[in-house]
């Protein structure tokens, strides 16, 4: 895959990073850095009970959203559930979306390589994408293309000149 140079804020140029849900916090980092630690699962308690128990659903979602929609939620979950059931390889597979991850945003290779990472801590490291995503300003329940069109309602509101009351002129 071909990824294109990073802008400013370390995002490929072609990338639209939708705005947050109305009260949730966005933590941008500095280019080129995870907004959350590996082991900082409980910074968000329910994407971590999301891993913990449905660890297929939640990588579903980051696939899904890494791809830019062009996977579904669905298929990426029941390939990773095969491949743990029936293999035991699907370390491989995630690793491939982790490193996808990184790539998209210019993200660090820590704490060490994206396979070390993977087999040794699944589930710590499908948190710290699903936070990573999250903190980006995606709503990951919602999937890839509603959160385009939920970018698209924010930019036309903000883009709507101000209403100017009947008795004031200019």
């Amino acid at each position: 895959m071909h990824y294109p140079k990073p802008n400013e804020l370390g995002q490929p140029s072609h990338v639209v990073v939708p705005p947050a849900v109305v009260g949730t916090p966005i933590q941008f980092s500095a280019a080129g850095q995870w907004t959350t630690g590996l082991c900082s699962c409980f910074n968000d308690c329910n994407s971590c009970c999301l891993t913990l128990w449905c660890p297929c659903v939640s990588f579903g979602r980051i696939a899904h959203m890494t791809d830019r929609g062009l996977t579904s939620c669905c298929g990426s979950a029941s390939l990773c559930c095969f491949l743990c059931l029936c293999v035991g390889f699907h370390w491989i597979y995630t690793c491939i979306y982790r490193r996808n991850l990184r790539m998209l945003y210019n993200l660090p290779e820590s704490p060490c390589c994206d396979c070390c990472v993977e087999y040794c801590c699944t589930c710590c490291s499908l948190c710290q994408m699903y936070r990573e995503l999250q903190n980006r300003g995606f709503n990951m329940s919602l999937g890839f293309h509603q959160n385009l069109e939920r970018l698209g309602q924010a930019t036309q509101a903000t883009m709507q000149p101000p209403q100017v009351p009947s008795g004031m002129y200019m």
